[in-house]
């Protein structure tokens, strides 16, 4: 990636973003023509081929945080946690990921999303410590946090943790197990936690088109796409 175009990513605005992310998704959705379809049942799906290989790892080795995925971000200025729970709720309630567990009735996996609902933040005031002791605790706590393990036949894989370190100063720790989440989501989780923060903040419209698919749904497709000869190729 040249660094012309790493600048010019950097320049655009959320809405910019969200626009590149729509054309981006629906240009990948297209494989030998056929676009990602939306599932048609709202019951459980299958896993997708790494969501599986990650199951396959947690039952070697249950109640490992090695794939815990954490994102620590700094937030300077006024915040308000009400908004911010408000936030949280609504890009949970917009990515059925961040609320699907995984169960295995007959040991066969199969990803459950649960009914939107408000996700738990914890909340812990390090105000009162002085510098170095608020800067001890700050890493020992984020340090314990990213190590809990997560269940994954009990939702939701997604953990949210809000440390106040002054009136102005906090540190937001979100926690995701990898099952759900990657690298490149973690980018979008962030640009969408500040999409609706400032959207709801100033009690505008929230500058992001809806989701054409869901992970499932991509699961399901790929499971019906990647077999036979195709798989075997892959294999």
């Amino acid at each position: 990636m040249s660094r012309e175009f790493t600048g010019r990513l950097a320049r655009l605005s959320p809405e910019e973003r969200a626009r590149l992310e729509q054309r981006l998704l629906r240009r990948q959705s297209k494989s030998d023509g056929a676009a990602i379809p939306r599932r048609g049942e709202a019951g459980p799906a299958p896993l997708s081929f790494a969501q599986q290989r990650l199951w396959f790892l947690e039952q070697l080795y249950p109640g490992t945080p090695l794939h815990n995925m954490a994102r620590l971000i700094r937030l300077s200025g006024e915040l308000d946690s009400a908004v911010l729970q408000r936030t949280l709720n609504a890009i949970v309630a917009r990515h059925e990921v961040l609320r699907t567990s995984i169960v295995s009735p007959g040991g066969i996996p199969v990803q459950v999303v649960a009914q939107p609902s408000s996700i738990p933040m914890q909340r812990i005031d390090l105000s009162g410590f002085a510098g170095a002791e608020r800067e001890a605790a700050t890493r020992r706590l984020v340090s314990e946090e990213c190590r809990r393990p997560f269940d994954l036949t009990r939702g939701p894989l997604f953990r949210a943790m809000l440390l106040r370190l002054g009136p102005q100063e906090h540190f937001l720790l979100l926690t995701m197990h990898h099952i759900i989440s990657d690298a490149w989501s973690r980018g979008i989780l962030s640009r969408e936690l500040t999409a609706f923060y400032e959207a709801f903040s100033r009690g505008t419209p929230v500058p992001l088109a809806e989701l054409p698919i869901q992970y499932a749904d991509y699961a399901v497709w790929q499971r019906e796409w990647l077999r036979g000869e195709r798989l075997e190729r892959e294999l």
